[in-house]
């Protein structure tokens, strides 16, 4: 046994191991609310974290802020620990950064429109094809033209320059309707209204803050406090936690099969990721999670049931732990014996009837052996873990975010000029030229000549028109080059 393999759990004196090096083959972790899932989240979090593997993991409902300090004796942890190998167990806490959208519980988690990219956006917006099709013309256009998009002010900038411009614009990005860009406008509102007008701006996060190891070795684990954000709304949860792991598919380099995880990530409430998920965005995700692990990325879907993943999802996730599962009704019968099919059989006991009887901190676990492959399924109990079950007090909260090293780096947002500003220059620019122009066709007119601007057949072209056309000419000269995308359309190589 390799000294990167943890104890998962045990039974009968026997225990029962992830090794270290399939750590980057992903897992799943399902269950019925009340089973044990935040607890067994918390021991692979901090397994791979002694591992000396950084760890981001997403808190729901604040449980999992205990993983920051020790945990302590209690009669119940005793006699789970005796029915499994745990000689060297003792209480230790993890090295935690905390992160919150709106800034209250941790530091402020932030990207950009540009960043997030049009496909993301177009998720979390809802919108449907005609609508997507716009925004992906915003997008195209902000890209070639250099035009940064960070922030709702700016994207608002740039739909409102598509609609007053669509006449010279469908030419080469197809039609504009306003009808389109007036819903899209409205969703903007409501994206607002749910808390975007914070998530979206500067400082965006670095990956390189998400990915540290302490002094002794240890992973640092980045905790996302969720639960305000859940509340107000889960789909900028879903779809942050998706463009994240755009990031670091997107910027990490290959690295084979690993000894050990380059970082693992847990993806909590993993059934918002695919509710109402349009296919092209489901099969992007599935791009991501069978690529990514040559990046080393271990990728960890925590949700009720099985069924919440799609299927072509499931097949790669290696570690599965089923905690148990509620059937009172016909559905959920045929869903357990779903859920049961998908182990390797033990001919020690019926897996369907198993995970309906299983207990608080009980679960079937199947991990792959050292060739890859799944292992037969065992009942086993989850270990403790060696940090405390349950919630940070306020003051301790507050103790670590004042030590954090990461403090002031993100606390102030910063609003650097963009599209939004930009696009005002220009419109200042316009309607200085046209009152130029005006004031010369007057001045033309008081001297007897021809006030107009001729080209060289003699149509007329207002100044206003002129200089939408030219920008439409000159797309890409800001830049130099077209901004490149990555699979789920964040910008390609992370931060500009």
């Amino acid at each position: 046994m390799s000294a990167d393999d943890f104890l998962l759990g045990g039974a009968g004196g026997q225990g029962l191991y992830q090794l270290g090096v399939m750590g980057n083959r992903h897992g799943l972790v399902t269950g019925a609310t009340g089973t044990g899932k935040t607890v067994t989240l918390q021991v692979l979090a901090e397994s791979y974290a002694r591992m000396g593997v950084p760890v981001f993991a997403a808190d729901i409902k604040g449980d999992l802020s205990g993983i920051a300090t020790p945990g302590t004796p209690h009669p119940k942890i005793d006699e789970r620990l005796a029915v499994m190998p745990a000689q060297d167990f003792s209480f230790q806490g993890c090295p935690v950064v905390f992160w919150d959208v709106f800034g209250q519980s941790g530091h402020p988690l932030r990207s950009t429109i540009s960043e997030m990219g049009p496909l993301l956006l177009s998720s979390l917006l809802g919108v449907n094809e005609t609508q997507g099709g716009i925004l992906y013309a915003c997008f195209r256009i902000a890209d070639e033209q250099g035009l940064l998009l960070l922030d709702l002010k700016d994207l608002r900038a740039m739909l409102e320059f598509m609609a007053q411009n669509a006449a010279e614009l469908r030419g080469t990005y197809g039609n504009i309707s306003a009808a389109s860009v007036g819903a899209l406008q409205r969703q903007l509102l409501v994206l607002e209204e749910q808390g975007g007008d914070i998530f979206f701006g500067e400082p965006g996060v670095n990956l390189g803050d998400l990915m540290h190891v302490d002094f002794s070795g240890n992973g640092v684990i980045s905790i996302l406090d969720a639960s305000s954000l859940m509340s107000r709304s889960p789909k900028i949860y879903a779809t942050f936690l998706l463009w994240l792991l755009a990031e670091l598919f997107e910027q990490l380099p290959e690295v084979g099969n690993p000894e050990r995880p380059v970082m693992v990530f847990f993806f909590d409430e993993a059934h918002l990721l695919f509710d109402n998920a349009p296919k092209a965005l489901v099969d992007k995700i599935e791009q991501v999670v069978r690529l990514i692990r040559s990046k080393g990325v271990g990728i960890y879907f925590i949700t009720q049931s099985p069924t919440d993943v799609p299927d072509q999802i499931l097949g790669q996730l290696g570690l599965k732990i089923q905690h148990a599962l509620r059937a009172y009704t016909p559905r959920e019968q045929k869903a357990v014996r779903a859920v049961a099919e998908s182990f390797r059989a033990n001919p020690a006991f019926d897996t369907a009837e198993t995970i309906v009887s299983l207990g608080t901190g009980e679960a079937l676990v199947s991990a792959l052996d050292e060739k890859g492959r799944p292992r037969m399924v065992e009942r086993i109990l989850i270990r403790p873990p060696y940090s405390r079950i349950g919630p940070l007090t306020e003051q301790e909260r507050s103790t670590i975010l004042s030590r954090s090293p990461l403090k002031g780096r993100y606390d102030a947002a910063v609003d650097r000029e963009s599209a939004f500003e930009l696009l005002q220059a220009r419109a200042r620019e316009s309607m200085a030229r046209a009152e130029e122009a005006r004031q010369a066709k007057t001045r033309a007119k008081a001297e007897g000549k021809d006030g107009g601007w001729l080209s060289g057949s003699g149509r007329r072209q207002g100044v206003a028109e002129a200089l939408v056309k030219s920008t439409v000419r000159t797309i890409g000269t800001q830049l130099g080059r077209e901004i490149l995308r990555g699979v789920l359309g964040s910008l390609f190589g992370g931060k500009r």
